[in-house]
Order: structure tokens, then sequence, then C-alpha cells
């Protein structure tokens, strides 16, 4: 990390971290706005902060398990003045576990780490627990979105979610899940393309 970002870390983290303990209401953290959206696993932050650019009327809630990125997207929200961003370093599972029911609109998980080998697919974020969850925090019509570019991931990730009760994929052609959707950011990640396939997109609408 750069000085400046151990920096924000130490100073700007704490006053917009999501909490570490108890109940976290993302109506209270982030009051006043018409939308509250998670976003797992942000990476460097171009994503999440770019959203909450485009939608100031919308609260965004990140989570990421690996400090740096967290202080890119510190960076970002200093640079950007964005108040509708708050942040924690950690496990997503945790913070997902602490929320009330629907009180999401939408939820993005945007080229999570693989786990590419098959006796590590039980470490994906991906699966029927995580799947029920998702469920649980959608408001009905809210959606969750997921990416990725390694097929054995797509496969995993598109069966799943298409077990979880309540969960409905819309698509009806190769295009709906092929081409970025229209409101997605491009991250750096992405343009690396260091998947082995295509970047799919999967929507799935809480029913």
């Amino acid at each position: 990390m750069s000085d400046r970002q151990q920096g924000l870390v130490d100073t700007l983290l704490p006053e917009i971290g999501i909490p570490a303990a108890g109940a976290i209401d993302p109506s209270s953290l982030l009051p006043g706005k018409s939308a509250h959206i998670l976003e797992i696993g942000f990476g460097g932050g171009e994503h999440l902060t770019g959203q909450a650019a485009r939608n100031p009327q919308t609260g965004y809630l990140g989570v990421e398990p690996f400090i740096n990125g967290v202080a890119k997207a510190l960076s970002q929200i200093d640079d950007g003045g964005l108040g509708n961003v708050r942040l924690m370093e950690g496990d997503a599972r945790d913070v997902m576990e602490r929320m009330p029911d629907q009180c999401l609109e939408r939820i993005f998980l945007l080229f999570p780490d693989p786990w590419p080998k098959a006796k590590h697919a039980k470490r994906r974020f991906v699966q029927t627990e995580t799947a029920a969850e998702f469920v649980r925090l959608l408001k009905p019509g809210g959606m969750v979105r997921v990416a990725t570019d390694v097929k054995a991931y797509a496969d995993h990730a598109l069966w799943v979610l298409r077990q979880a009760p309540h969960l409905e994929w819309k698509a009806n052609s190769y295009a709906d899940w092929r081409t970025p959707p229209v409101d997605h950011l491009t991250t750096r990640y992405e343009t690396k393309r260091l998947g082995d396939c295509a970047p799919v997109f999967f929507d799935f609408i809480r029913v």
C-alpha cells in the first residue's frame, strides 16, 4: 500500500466501515437511499465505486477479503467524494448472515476466486447455502448477478443457482448471458482475461 492508502485505511475506513459485530441493517448504515446493493469480493473497487458514482441515491456495501483491495477502493471513494459506500475487509458470508431479510435490491458477485480443482469446489462462494442467503436477503424482484470467465465455475454456479427456490434465470438466448449487461462496468481483472472462457453474466431474479 502507498502512504496515502495506509492513511485512508487508518482514517477513512473507520468512518465508513461496516460494523465488525452485531446486526447490519443497510437502511441504517446508508439512510435515505432508494435502494441498497451488496458487492461481494469487490477486488480493486472499480465496479463498486463506479456504480456508486453513477447512482448517488443508491447505497452500496462492499466486502473484500484483502486489505489491498479495500485500500484501492478507499482511494476511489476519497477521490470521488462518494458518501454512499460502506466497506469491510472480511468474509461476506459473515456480513450476509447479520443482515435482515429482504434488505437488498441487488447482489453482485463478479469474477470470484474460481477454485478450479474439483477437490476445492467446496470453497467456491456460490454454494447451496449462499444461494439460500441470496434469496433471503433480496427483496422480491431483486437480482443477484454472478459473472465469471472460468468455465468450471460457470457450470457450477449456474447449476447451484438454478436449483435455488425463488431464484429465476430469465435468459432466453446466448446473448442474454454472453453479452455484458448494459449497466456493467468492466474491471481491471476482467480485462486481463485470465480465465479459460469469455466472461459470462448470470442474472437471477428473486421471485
